[in-house]
């Protein structure tokens, strides 16, 4: 792909992903057109204002509820990065209609206006949350995932083609826990819900380079997942404040003590790659790529859980993510 000659749209463009991803593109991938989408007029102000102001940019004010003004915003673009979501999961339980307008309506629309655009190619972020969602907001994504992948069937032979990328917590972004540690450590006590809970981590860095290689290797219909180290939260509080008391406040509704990126049920239409796994859909549109022939298929009841990761952060490697 040739970035300098894409026009690219990013939803949820002045959140902690979009804003990482905008600097990445400005700095290595110089698009003809880079559009911020996003409902927040003073956070566009602060990005026009901060330093994101290339002429390449463009500031769109919407929400993707609005299929109207997502139709008008993807006037001639090419790549749309779907990074848009409600994900605060206490939140998205307390006001369960709302993360369905977002999470879910909203895909929609941005399926339905990428489809009327003629956009190239739309990638949508989801989260381990997905898989066997036992909250509310992981019942969303697991939804705007299907709408995503089964959406290739509308397309017709060369047009608009989805995907999704799936990955874990990344590390210091807008409500992620290494925040609430870094506050919490100023009164000597964090909080932990469980001493055994793990989750899966990347840096911001991490995700959107992978995003960007997601979109460059896309046929429509995959799901995209890294290999990703794991760590129990524990230790990360450890890590961030040594000194400090820690108090185990038990597990919070709606979360769960390990994540899971890939079910035992998934694995079966899954490739493996040094990097990377593939989902690959189960439809009868389905075209592999020829990307796909390097991949190996996965061992039967395989499932890549936090807990049972081959991969976990040193103390030294969770320094040198969090920049302390």
């Amino acid at each position: 792909m040739n970035w300098k000659d894409l026009s690219v749209l990013i939803t949820g463009g002045t959140g902690s992903f979009g804003k990482k991803f905008i600097e990445v593109m400005l700095r290595d991938y110089h698009p003809r057109r880079l559009v911020v989408f996003s409902r927040d007029e003073l956070k566009q102000h602060e990005m026009l204002t901060g330093g994101f102001d290339d002429r390449c940019m463009r500031y769109f004010l919407g929400d993707i509820r609005d299929k109207d003004r997502m139709r008008r915003a993807l006037s001639r673009v090419d790549i749309v990065v779907h990074a848009a979501a409600l994900k605060q999961v206490p939140a998205c339980e307390y006001n369960p209609i709302e993360a369905i307008k977002t999470n879910v309506d909203g895909a929609q629309n941005i399926i339905e206006a990428s489809l009327d655009a003629g956009v190239a190619k739309v990638m949508a972020l989801s989260t381990d949350k997905a898989v066997n969602p036992i909250n509310l907001y992981g019942a969303t994504k697991l939804c705007m995932e299907k709408l995503i992948v089964q959406s290739n069937a509308y397309t017709q032979r060369g047009g608009t083609i989805f995907s999704c990328t799936r990955y874990g917590n990344v590390v210091g972004s807008r409500g992620s826990v290494v925040p609430v540690f870094l506050e919490q450590r100023k009164n000597g006590k964090i909080t932990v819900t469980d001493e055994w809970m793990t989750r899966f981590w990347l840096t911001l860095e991490q995700g959107v380079r992978f995003v960007i290689r997601c979109i460059e290797l896309m046929e429509g219909g995959e799901v995209f997942v890294p290999k990703l180290p794991s760590m129990k939260v524990i230790d990360l509080a450890k890590v961030i404040a040594p000194s400090c008391e820690v108090d185990l406040i038990g597990i919070r509704p709606g979360e769960k003590v390990h994540e899971t990126l890939i079910s035992a049920d998934e694995a079966r239409r899954v490739v493996e790659f040094k990097e990377m796994y593939v989902i690959e859909p189960a439809y009868s549109w389905w075209r592999a790529g020829d990307y796909l022939k390097d991949g190996k298929p996965l061992p039967d009841g395989f499932a890549y859980t936090s807990d049972r990761n081959d991969q976990w952060l040193s103390i030294l490697e969770l320094q040198r993510m969090i920049g302390i």
